[in-house]
């Protein structure tokens, strides 16, 4: 994985686990992959997944079941979505919206623009659900 120069490592892997999460590879109360197993995919520090991992324990997103592993939470789906949807709102949102009014891109474009993404990328999920 490449990981942004802007953003701390432990959260971009956290975002790994929710993206997981959220396309559903990594299904609702199913053991996860351990903190070494992780690292070694990652090509990180086993304490950098470790962190990812306490980060996402404090937000109830997974669990730890001790000498067993780690565990998505039933409910993690709808605190990954808020968790995320918050982070996209306050940090992503807004310098995506300055482009647009610096760039003068009609709402017009960008809605057709999203369709097409939707369209191209997730239309094997269309037919998953």
């Amino acid at each position: 994985m490449e990981f942004r120069e802007k953003q701390a490592i432990y959260l971009q892997i956290a975002e790994y686990v929710c993206e997981q999460i959220l396309l559903k590879q990594w299904p609702l109360e199913a053991k996860i992959l351990s903190i070494r197993d992780l690292a070694v995919t990652m090509q990180v520090n086993p304490n950098t997944v470790q962190r990812s991992y306490d980060f996402l324990q404090q937000r109830e997103i997974i669990s730890n079941k001790r000498g067993v592993g780690y565990f998505v939470e039933a409910e993690a789906m709808a605190r990954v979505m808020a968790f995320r949807k918050e982070q996209f709102l306050e940090n992503e949102l807004p310098v995506f919206l300055r482009s647009m009014y610096l760039l003068d891109i009609p709402m017009e474009e960008i809605e057709i623009r999203y369709e097409k993404y939707i369209d191209e990328t997730f239309k094997e999920k269309k037919y998953e659900d």
